[in-house]
């Protein structure tokens, strides 16, 4: 008679056939008939018989293999939780910047004098909760005091101000745009690098914009580098047409802290006025975000076509997005700049 094969079956139904095998041949019946009932050979009703023999049929139950036992503690892991969440490696003495398992491995063996393959170091990091993450990256430079106060501090004071004056607030950035810059990525076969096609002329134009958390947006393209008249043309160009006065968010780069534009909003008798972000912190303004989205889905999405010119293809881009307010208001909603409440 042909057996089955007991892996098959399911822990709980091998544990009840061990039992009532054990029970049978308690009772008199020889092991190869209990087998054979079973659709087993009659080695597996000997190894039944032998594992209860003078013990209580519990020990026949099914029980969870325990595996290996692991190198470190639970406390030891937590430690290496609390070595590499939050921290550097220069911090350790290490003379690289991002945690590899190498740089964990190598730490474990100096605090823990244990040996642990790298296999096993990207279990534990695992079974920890930590995972690999492509890292934000921020300037040394930054003061997270003066961004601190600028959050819970000065912000809140200026949306106060700007609610007595019926002003409305707004965030300004400037951004580049080339016809060979490529974002984001594509699938291809393993080992080959796909290639995405561009234009041979290297074309760029400039841009400069304004958000609202109403999802407002105002923008100007324009050739060449940013400095102090421009930067006061392209007030002049914002201030156009509006009613009510503005408070504007900016960025702390040269050319907007000019002589010239410091004496332009002082024309303006009130109806601009420019306070400037904590140095080093771009993620701060909802502008950058916009842009973002901007350079992911212009021409990196889709390049020139023969004879196109690229501030043509941008200036309809800014404009389409002009009029998605949900678009932009959705730029207010990233954590990084969860700080602004005028919404």
């Amino acid at each position: 008679m042909k057996t089955r094969d007991g892996r098959t079956l399911d822990h709980a139904t091998l544990a009840e056939m061990r039992r009532l095998a054990a029970e049978r041949m308690r009772a008199g019946e020889r092991p190869a008939a209990v087998a054979a009932s079973f659709g087993l050979q009659r080695a597996w009703a000997y190894r039944v018989q032998a594992a209860a023999r003078g013990k209580p049929l519990t020990v026949l139950r099914a029980r969870k293999a325990t595996g290996r036992p692991r190198t470190l503690t639970s406390a030891e892991e937590r430690q290496v939780f609390r070595w590499v969440h939050g921290k550097s490696p220069w911090q350790y003495g290490f003379d690289f910047g991002w945690w590899t398992r190498t740089l964990v491995q190598a730490l474990i063996a100096d605090r823990f004098a244990v040996a642990l393959s790298l296999a096993s170091i990207g279990a534990l990091l695992a079974r920890v909760g930590l995972t690999v993450q492509k890292p934000l990256q921020r300037a040394y430079q930054r003061d997270p005091v003066a961004i601190a106060r600028w959050q819970r501090e000065t912000y809140p004071a200026l949306v106060k101000q700007a609610r007595k004056a019926r002003a409305d607030i707004a965030f300004w950035d400037a951004s580049g745009f080339r016809a060979d810059a490529v974002h984001g990525t594509t699938w291809s076969a393993r080992g080959k690098t796909p290639v995405v096609h561009r234009p041979g002329q290297r074309q760029s134009i400039s841009a400069a914009s304004a958000v609202s958390s109403h999802g407002a947006f105002w923008f100007r393209t324009y050739k060449g580098g940013l400095n102090g008249a421009l930067f006061v043309t392209l007030l002049k160009q914002l201030l156009r047409g509006r009613k009510r006065p503005l408070h504007l968010m900016l960025d702390r780069l040269p050319a907007r802290q000019t002589k010239l534009a410091a004496d332009y909003v002082a024309t303006t008798k009130g109806r601009l006025t420019l306070h400037f972000l904590p140095g080093y912190a771009p993620d701060l303004n909802p502008d950058e975000l916009v842009w973002s989205h901007a350079k992911r889905t212009g021409t990196s999405r889709r390049p020139l076509q023969q004879g196109e010119q690229l501030e043509a293809r941008v200036h309809e881009q800014l404009a389409a997005m002009q009029k998605d307010k949900p678009l932009i208001r959705s730029s207010f909603q990233h954590p990084s700049v969860s700080y602004i409440t005028d919404c």
